[in-house]
């Protein structure tokens, strides 16, 4: 079989025929696959396992030449099982910490260097791989290339502990190393796109919920300046920590239970050893923790309550700034001046309330017992849309305006803003999908990828995107603009002549805003809510009990970003007691098993 090596010298001519393409790169040889009308670059180390003495450290650059590069089974990152993550198993967790790859969609042909998109994906920085969404129809019908990456998660990939940064020095001193994993994946890109086609000075960083966060923490991080030209941060968030919060807390929070010191003191007990963190030094609780299997350090996470949370984004001075991501964000020495894009949806939560069951339930009586087929019910539709509204327009506050509205301070006036309100579902026997998901968490991701078959994705992808004229509008539509932002730097105009105008902020209210939606419904639109406001709302809402309220009020102020709840609850004008709105939540954490 004929082999093609291309270099860079080929780099204008690789509309080649031909039957078998290889290329070498940095860290080896590796070969094409034809697929969906594309070639697809599967699995390429961008970086050393971080396995070993290379645990808690930066990546390290995997360089081998000669390494023959093979499609690899399971290599995503550790995590917690989870069919939205896109890996139901059985077990305390699914992957590895061998998982340091990436995978490149190019055109099969093409006489220009071409955009570069780099796919950041989601999963809260404790789930998800790359393989999830395909966008080889992207970069078929749009003349781009999209790189995807796997990053470490969880614990793995955020991390303090003095035993670990106390006795490393440089670079390896800092607990980012998810974020610095996403940063060797840029480095490698940049070293290596052009001889995949890749323009190496136009590259759009982009990605969903952590993702849209990780593209956040890019814009304000040293460690990833010049790395890239372009971001768009898809219902991302700010949420930061400090080191030594990340380490220990003197007051019960979301993310107390599992500060490193409770963890290392879990694990000396789980292995019976009779000294507490004080009697043992820094190297040798170093050692215990090097040592420790993938199983026997990340079953201490595994089995967390669903209102538990690990501190993971950490303001450690070194690879984010140590006045945290939300203020860095303002500030003209960290923040790159480059076009962003930053959106969220009209329902970004309803998924996870109509997954609870003090919301829904199983009607077992349309088609009876015998066929065990039951129909979700929303059991109070009133109060199941009034914690949609208010959640997800908190979530539009602390991902779309306070980002720009913070960058706009330093002079960046090439901003753009998006509501995703897309929900033509399918409605069935079983469930009105249109109802209980609406403009969900993530269903953008396959109209944007025009890929609606997600591999492990969400579990009702079959149901949810039924074929329409009004789904391909959409899904058209949204790789029209994100294309066109990765060529232009401007988002330009729909098939049908909607302009996506700039975010532009004054007084009154927030910047303008693009509706994705079908064809009758997209267009600009702008909104005044602030958490002020959201509250005075909150306050006459009738749809509410008073202890909802309260429950709500504290999810707007605590959940997706940093907690606000200290200073801005005593806006509002009703009596809430945090412990009694968090004792609700513990007690209502049951879910429904599609």
């Amino acid at each position: 079989m004929r082999k093609l090596f291309i270099s860079l010298t080929l780099l204008f001519s690789v509309s080649i025929v031909t039957e078998e393409i290889v290329l070498s790169t940095s860290s080896g040889k590796v070969t094409a696959q034809k697929k969906n009308g594309v070639f697809f670059y599967q699995d390429i180390p961008y970086a050393k396992p971080p396995v070993g003495h290379l645990r808690w450290k930066a990546p390290k650059k995997f360089i081998s030449k000669n390494n023959e590069i093979k499609p690899l089974n399971d290599n995503f990152c550790v995590q917690r099982p989870s069919n939205l993550g896109g890996i139901d198993e059985d077990g305390d967790f699914v992957g590895t910490e061998d998982c340091l790859y990436l995978d490149i969609h190019t055109p099969k042909s093409y006489s220009n260097k071409l955009p570069v998109m780099f796919w950041i994906h989601g999963g809260g920085n404790t789930s998800g791989y790359k393989d999830i969404y395909d966008f080889s129809k992207m970069a078929r019908k749009h003349d781009v290339i999209v790189v995807r990456v796997n990053y470490r998660l969880g614990p793995f990939g955020w991390f303090y502990h003095p035993s670990i940064q106390g006795l490393q020095s440089g670079i390896d001193k800092t607990s980012n190393f998810g974020t610095l994993d996403i940063i060797s994946a840029l480095e490698w890109v940049k070293q290596n796109i052009e001889l995949f086609g890749g323009d190496s000075n136009n590259v759009t960083i982009f990605g969903e919920s952590a993702g849209g966060h990780n593209v956040l923490s890019l814009l304000v991080s040293p460690k990833a300046n010049g790395l890239f030209h372009k971001a768009i941060s898809m219902s991302g968030y700010t949420t930061t920590i400090s080191p030594n919060s990340s380490y220990k807390q003197k007051q019960k929070s979301s993310t107390s239970q599992y500060t490193s010191f409770n963890i290392v003191s879990r694990i000396l007990k789980d292995k019976d050893i009779p000294k507490n963190q004080d009697d043992l030094s820094n190297t040798e609780l170093r050692d215990i923790l090097l040592n420790l299997s993938t199983e026997d350090f990340f079953k201490h996470y595994s089995q967390r309550e669903a209102y538990d949370e690990l501190p993971l984004l950490q303001s450690d001075g070194i690879v984010i700034p140590k006045e945290g991501l939300r203020e860095a964000l303002s500030n003209p020495k960290y923040i790159k001046q480059i076009p962003i894009i930053a959106g969220s949806n009209k329902d970004e939560v309803k998924l996870w309330l109509a997954s609870a069951r003090y919301f829904v339930d199983l009607d077992y009586s349309i088609l009876g017992t015998v066929f065990r087929i039951p129909k979700v019910i929303v059991k109070d539709e009133d109060a199941f849309n009034a914690f949609n509204y208010y959640r997800s327009s908190a979530w539009k506050i602390r991902g779309v305006d306070y980002p720009l509205q913070s960058i706009a301070k330093t002079g960046n006036k090439n901003l753009y803003a998006y509501r995703y309100d897309w929900d033509d579902h399918r409605q069935f026997l079983i469930a009105d999908f249109k109802k209980l998901i609406g403009a969900a968490h993530a269903t953008e991701i396959p109209l944007l990828a025009g890929d609606y078959k997600l591999v492990g994705g969400y579990p009702l992808s079959d149901l949810i995107y039924p074929p329409s004229a009004s789904k391909r509008f959409t899904s058209k539509n949204m790789m029209q603009y994100w294309t066109n932002f990765a060529k232009y730097g401007k988002p330009g105009e729909s098939i049908n002549s909607v302009r996506w105008e700039p975010y532009d902020t004054n007084k009154s209210r927030n910047g303008k805003f693009l509706v994705i939606d079908k064809k009758k419904h997209m267009e600009m639109s702008f909104d005044s809510n602030t958490f002020e406001t959201l509250m005075d709302e909150l306050y006459l809402d009738i749809r509410l009990t008073e202890l909802e309220k309260c429950v709500v009020l504290l999810q707007m102020l605590t959940f997706v970003g940093n907690d606000l709840y200290k200073e801005k609850s005593g806006s509002y004008k009703g009596s809430c007691n945090r412990s009694t709105s968090e004792k609700f939540l513990i007690d209502n954490a049951s879910f429904i098993e599609y």
